[in-house]
């Protein structure tokens, strides 16, 4: 698993108001590293990568796809 305090921190994720009832979610520069080293970090292994998908993609037919793909 990816170790602690690892991941986009609060001020570099940005909530902007599109409209009435429309919100838009982005990340800073900063926040795109963040996720760019949290990524690499769960990619070292196929375990690692595999509890990633698990914990972040809420989407049971993407993780068994990307799963059965092997890391490159």
């Amino acid at each position: 698993m990816i170790g602690p305090g690892t991941g986009v921190t609060y001020g570099n994720i940005v909530n902007v108001s599109a409209g009435a009832d429309e919100t838009v979610t982005a990340l800073t520069d900063d926040g795109i590293a963040e996720l760019k080293d949290m990524i690499g970090d769960a990619r070292i292994t196929t375990k690692t990568w595999h509890e990633f998908l698990d914990d972040f993609v809420d989407d049971a037919e993407l993780v068994a796809r990307v799963k059965a793909r092997s890391l490159r």
